[in-house]
């Protein structure tokens, strides 16, 4: 692996530690004070919201200025966000600014591996990248949950500088203080990331043309027959994924007792398995081999419905290592492969907008739907049995759907992955 990538793997983990961590923060804050429930859910579609509206235009702008430089502006955002929050807006409206800055970030951490990397090691790459990134989500809810505990959060509100109030006088606000540094960590690393030698391409000056541009890249990569395959996969685990973050908060209090802080420590135990599952599908799938992993995909289903079963943390532990290796490896080469389809259609950063655009698109209507839920007052072993049975219907559809595709367009299907398995540059 390049240098650079290293430098890219360092920023993208403390910028995604601080965004769970942040979530964290942000439940115990709405608890606290008394909000109505169906806020604590909202948190993830709010989160979603700006990936979905600025997907046409977040894609350009990540190929038409250079990506390090693009990742220090969104970090940048998210400590704006996360000021926000600190000094009395709405934390709804707080993390949705922060997922403004994530919306801007993703394009170009995913679009300069495609840049800096040969098509080769791009499922090693995102082998690294998935695994690190789950590994910062959970080790970021992790953290968050001990910010607002009583030892951190009581070092960090004995903190006194003379003659300045910041107005910090909570655990939930002493963590979203100490999210701001973090922030700003990962935006000085930014700044070391190499430029690489890809052109850019100049944004569009009319924002219709853009839109058109993006609609065009859409249609091309849920036109193309392993695109629309990956694409459809990613979509679903990621908008299911991006709302069980809050759910199993729901979850463990319903099932075990347990307070935010506590479950936030439980959802730690998900890394082992979830990095493990990471690291063995980047060392042994190539790229032309990624969608074999599909039937997994029915199998994670199952394993969500199996949450509603388990009543103690014996057997919870030992469950959701497994279920978090199953999830990374089976996202690892579907993100590979979905990247090395969308470089070669319409160029890296307009590619990742695409992706993002559908999987956050899922995020926002599935977490509306768990939002309509809770008014409704349902459980959440309701909601988790009704997302689980989603995703094993859907990916079953989705596997029938590659398998009539070999059948009816083999010889597309064939050339495509023959160029996965060939190019090289």
């Amino acid at each position: 692996m390049k240098k650079g990538f290293y430098t890219i793997m360092a920023a993208q983990f403390f910028s995604s530690l601080a965004d769970n961590a942040l979530l964290v923060a942000a439940i115990e804050l709405l608890k606290s004070s008394n909000a109505p429930s169906w806020q604590v859910p909202a948190l993830a579609p709010m989160f979603a919201l700006f990936y979905v509206l600025l997907a046409p235009f977040v894609g350009a702008f990540a190929d038409a200025v250079p990506k390090g430089r693009v990742m220090f502006i969104s970090n940048s955002i998210k400590v704006l966000g996360c000021l926000m929050m600190l000094f009395g807006s709405h934390p709804l409206l707080a993390y949705a600014v922060v997922g403004l800055g994530a919306a801007a970030y993703s394009p170009a951490k995913y679009g300069i591996l495609t840049e800096l990397l040969p098509p080769s090691q791009l499922v090693k790459a995102n082998g690294w990248i998935e695994g690190l990134t789950i590994g910062s989500i959970i080790l970021g809810i992790l953290l968050g949950g001990q910010l607002i505990g009583p030892r951190l959060s009581g070092l960090l509100l004995g903190f006194d500088f003379p003659g300045i109030d910041f107005g910090v006088d909570t655990p939930p606000e002493a963590a979203i203080a100490a999210m701001v540094l973090v922030y700003m960590l990962a935006a000085v690393i930014n700044l070391y990331i190499p430029r690489t030698e890809a052109p850019l391409r100049p944004l569009a000056a009319n924002p219709a043309e853009l839109v058109r541009d993006f609609a065009d890249c859409n249609s091309r990569l849920w036109s193309d027959k392993l695109g629309q395959i990956s694409l459809a996969t990613t979509t679903l685990l990621w908008g299911v994924f991006g709302n069980l973050r809050v759910i199993v908060f729901a979850w463990a209090a319903a099932a075990l007792g347990y307070s935010t802080m506590q479950a936030s420590n439980l959802a730690g135990v998900v890394i082992l398995g979830s990095v493990i599952g990471a690291v063995i599908a980047s060392s042994t799938l190539k790229l032309d081999r990624a969608v074999g992993v599909l039937p997994l995909g029915i199998a994670v289903g199952f394993l969500m419905i199996g949450l509603n079963f388990l009543t103690n943390i014996w057997t919870a532990v030992p469950f959701l290592v497994v279920m978090g290796a199953v999830c990374g490896y089976l996202v690892v080469p579907m993100n590979a492969l979905l990247q090395h389809r969308g470089h070669n259609l319409m160029g890296a950063g307009r590619s990742i907008a695409v992706q993002n655009f559908n999987e956050q698109a899922c995020i926002l209507a599935l977490g509306a739907l768990y939002v309509g839920m809770v008014k409704l007052g349902l459980s959440a072993f309701s909601a988790i049995a009704v997302l689980g049975t989603s995703v094993a219907v859907v990916m079953w559809l989705i596997r029938r759907w590659h398998q009539r595709n070999c059948i009816d367009h083999s010889d597309e299907v064939e050339r495509l992955l023959a160029i996965a398995r060939t190019d090289k540059h």
